[in-house]
């Protein structure tokens, strides 16, 4: 699905109602309630969210059987990669940023519900693999 809703006020809006989840239930639930609550949250400001979103894996030119699944998929363009853990490992921007050179999609937000403040727990990662002009679209 092609947004035509820029991908700055996609993750803006992203982030704003995860802090507004984030005030109002606190950290310590699991990542499947947040997604859950988000992804309604969401919708309610008119954002097409796909929760659990499979996506083929390729390797030279062939899809293999297995695949990879994202959390939430926002207007087809933003990946919402959701932790619940006291501190963020090196390795979850890595894993956001596989996603997005695995399918081709310009730019993800990593949401960590189980800081104390969630704008403690926000990483936005951008796809280097693109060119700036397809990452703009």
């Amino acid at each position: 699905m092609k947004t035509t809703i820029p991908i700055n006020e996609i993750t803006a809006t992203i982030i704003d109602s995860a802090c507004n989840v984030h005030t109002k239930i606190g950290p310590g639930l699991l990542e499947s309630a947040y997604e859950t609550i988000l992804a309604k949250e969401l919708t309610k400001r008119g954002l097409a969210v796909e929760r659990q979103k499979p996506f083929p894996i390729f390797w030279e030119g062939e899809a293999l059987a297995e695949e990879f699944r994202v959390d939430l998929l926002v207007n087809g363009c933003v990946i919402v990669e959701l932790k619940s853990t006291e501190v963020m490992h090196p390795v979850h921007p890595k894993q956001l940023l596989t996603y997005l050179r695995l399918s081709g999609l310009p730019v993800g937000l990593l949401l960590n519900f189980g800081q104390a403040r969630l704008k403690d727990g926000i990483k936005r990662i951008a796809n280097d693999t693109l060119r700036d002009e397809d990452r703009l679209k």
